[in-house]
């Protein structure tokens, strides 16, 4: 009963229009970012922050650009390692070759660069679709890749690929624990969290879910094809890019092009399709199921008291991993966020659910 939206009345469009109608979802999010921002930093043990928190916030930013390309848009995408690569060399290079240029600043530029790279590769999309697209999108991670080990001004003459940051800081504030990292990673992933969600809200989200439905049909109502595609590459790649930045940034700080090899291109993928398609919630959920599992079945055996060798423990979290998301698949191709969607529903429509 205490979800129920009976007398919940709007009286303007702006209160029609809001983010969260509900008056109950709108004091379970102002919680959340409360324990996020509040409760977590004073609570949670430095390991936590270093092996879960950091790259479940940055791989969360990372998976949102995803789903507003592949879940919003349905335009398929297997360069996302790519991009991401893109975005922490060109804020890496933003960052060193210009005296005192402030973080986030370098960031969004890292971001602005992946978007040009990501634009150049979506071109074919404009006459290309589904596998073949996929394929074309795969070729920016092996272009990117070769880029970033074989052209040195990339890397600073660096020989291996290898590049170091140091000394982060904001506003003339350090950024050295992993309390202040996590701090400034969660403000950077709400702000964009925020801006996706009003994005796919407005009429250049209503464009792209036009495009993933029927793209003939939406071009023959006057949307443009050109228009609508180019612009989820766009707003996609500047959000992998910039979350590109906060990982070698962030949580790195010294990484090679392998950082964003194709194996981080299908983890954003799968991240997407469990998370759930064409949902910004749902980018949450796949990074951390993405995330915690795969430390979960490492630290099982330990727990149930199992002896099991290193490499044995290795293939097995691998089998296990691979099973549950075929599992996932199976029961739910619509990812976590619909069985969120329906246990909200069951909540609603208490005691009659239907």
């Amino acid at each position: 009963m205490f979800y129920r939206e009976n007398g919940q009345f709007k009286t303007s469009y702006k209160a029609d229009e809001q983010i969260f109608p509900i008056r109950q979802d709108r004091i379970a999010i102002a919680l959340l970012l409360a324990i996020a921002f509040i409760a977590v930093p004073l609570l949670a043990p430095e390991y936590l922050f270093r092996a879960i928190l950091i790259p479940f916030v940055i791989l969360s930013l990372a998976a949102i650009g995803l789903n507003i390309l592949v879940g919003y848009c349905g335009q398929i995408s297997l360069g996302t390692g790519a991009f991401m690569a893109v975005g922490a060399y060109a804020a890496y290079n933003f960052n060193v070759r210009i005296e005192g240029m402030p973080l986030v600043l370098s960031l969004l530029l890292g971001g602005a660069c992946a978007t040009l790279v990501g634009v150049l590769f979506g071109i074919p999309s404009l006459r290309i679709k589904g596998l073949y697209l996929a394929v074309a999108t795969l070729a920016a991670q092996f272009f990117v890749d070769w880029s970033f080990l074989r052209i040195k001004w990339f890397t600073n003459d660096s020989s291996s690929g290898s590049v170091t940051v140091s000394g982060l800081q904001v506003l003339g504030i350090p950024i050295e624990s992993p309390v202040q990292k996590y701090l400034f990673c969660l403000t950077l992933v709400t702000v964009f969290a925020l801006m996706a969600k009003n994005l796919v809200r407005g009429a250049i989200g209503r464009e792209w879910m036009a495009m993933r439905d029927m793209d003939v049909a939406a071009a023959v109502i006057g949307i443009r094809p050109v228009y609508a595609k180019l612009t989820a590459f766009a707003v996609s790649s500047f959000i992998v890019g910039v979350a590109g930045g906060l990982w070698g940034f962030v949580h790195l700080g010294s990484w090679e092009p392998a950082a964003f090899s194709i194996d981080r291109s299908f983890q954003l993928l799968f991240m997407v399709i469990i998370g759930g398609l064409g949902s910004i919630m749902g980018s949450f959920f796949g990074a951390a199921f993405i995330v915690i599992l795969p430390i979960f079945l490492n630290q099982l055996p330990a727990w149930l008291n199992i002896p099991m060798s290193t490499a044995t423990a290795s293939h097995l979290e691998s089998m296990i991993f691979g099973a549950l998301i075929v599992f996932f698949l199976i029961v739910e191709p619509h990812g976590l966020a619909r069985l969120w969607s329906i246990a909200k529903e069951k909540l609603r429509l208490w005691p009659f659910p239907h």
